[in-house]
């Protein structure tokens, strides 16, 4: 399902913005900056300081992550089913996954959250249907920081 360009996007720009349904109905987006793709059908992050991710989750587990590389105008957008896992109750593989991917952060999660992918989607920037290409726009993307 995750392609190899799209596993790239995930481990290169691991900060996914969660889209849940609260408990009012309404859309809440939360950034998560420690993701992994854990195959091509699951991605998972740690739980650091998520209580309302976690308590819409539990609720409703339908939600929607998506990944931005700003510098190749190139998004990954996931249709997921997520689950919150507790620390305790996450697989050793899962907690070294985490280990060796954001040990730092490690001793600072509660616990997991991980997203079952019903459907996966590359979106590309309309520049590349005006012709532009891949280099151009990350040399544009690189230009504008530089100018900041």
């Amino acid at each position: 399902m995750l392609s190899s360009e799209m596993q790239s996007i995930i481990t290169t720009h691991s900060c996914g913005f969660v889209a849940t349904i609260d408990g009012d109905g309404l859309p809440a987006v939360s950034p998560k900056a420690t993701f992994l793709v854990v195959d091509e059908r699951t991605i998972a992050c740690g739980n650091i300081r998520s209580p309302g991710t976690a308590k819409n989750l539990r609720a409703n587990a339908a939600c929607e992550v998506c990944f931005l590389d700003p510098l190749s105008r190139k998004a990954v957008r996931l249709k997921t089913s997520g689950t919150v896992l507790a620390r305790a109750t996450a697989s050793p593989e899962l907690v070294a996954r985490f280990e060796q991917a954001w040990a730092d952060y490690l001793p600072h999660m509660t616990g997991f959250f991980v997203f079952d992918i019903a459907k996966a989607e590359l979106v590309l920037s309309p520049a590349y249907d005006y012709g532009h290409s891949q280099e151009e726009l990350v040399d544009a993307s690189k230009a504008k920081m530089a100018a900041l």
